[in-house]
């Protein structure tokens, strides 16, 4: 080998390399703004089930206080601990029609799950389907429901991991099946 080859050669290699390098750094940075926003999302996610477990007493957890302030709503916000203690048998009494909290957490009246949602959709499909087609599926069928893209991917990931739906990989698309009966172990 000549050293013009070896010089040609090592050139070449080390222009690889530093692409290389540059395309890494440039993935790493990418991988950091993702993890960034799903970090938001999780601390998003994290309130709103705090909310929900805050209101879960409510008959319709789709209204929350401030939507029916000339209703005799009782929020615990407005009181100190020993204030709601003292007056929360008082408040039972005197709960809107409808019920107290106790019977909407009994009753049982809460709408179902995005979860539920979306495997009742996925069990009425007999290929496999795209987290977007069932989203859109989801907001023409319940237009009360307006989940972002990411939830309805998050929501299938959950039902994935605990062993309820398949993911199937195509090229760059992933796609999500019900699981069978006998498959899931």
């Amino acid at each position: 080998m000549t050293s013009q080859s070896t010089a040609t050669l090592r050139s070449r290699y080390v222009e690889q390399t530093a692409s290389d390098l540059e395309e890494n750094r440039r993935r790493q940075q990418q991988l950091a703004e993702r993890i960034t926003v799903l970090k938001q999302e999780e601390a998003l996610l994290t309130d709103i089930l705090s909310l929900a477990e805050r209101y879960e007493g409510f008959t319709d957890a789709s209204r929350l206080p401030e939507q029916s302030q000339d209703e005799p709503v009782v929020t615990k916000t407005r009181r100190t601990p020993t204030e709601n203690a003292a007056r929360r048998p008082a408040s039972a009494r005197t709960a809107p029609a409808g019920g107290t909290a106790k019977t909407g957490a009994k009753g049982k009246s809460r709408r179902p799950l995005l979860g539920d949602l979306l495997m009742e959709m996925l069990g009425k499909h007999d290929g496999p389907r795209l987290a977007k087609e069932l989203r859109d599926e989801l907001l023409e069928k319940h237009p009360d429901r307006t989940p972002t893209p990411q939830v309805v991917r998050n929501t299938l990931e959950s039902l994935v991991a605990k062993g309820r739906v398949q993911r199937h990989k195509q090229q760059r698309s992933v796609m999500y099946t019900l699981t069978k009966p006998g498959a899931a172990g």
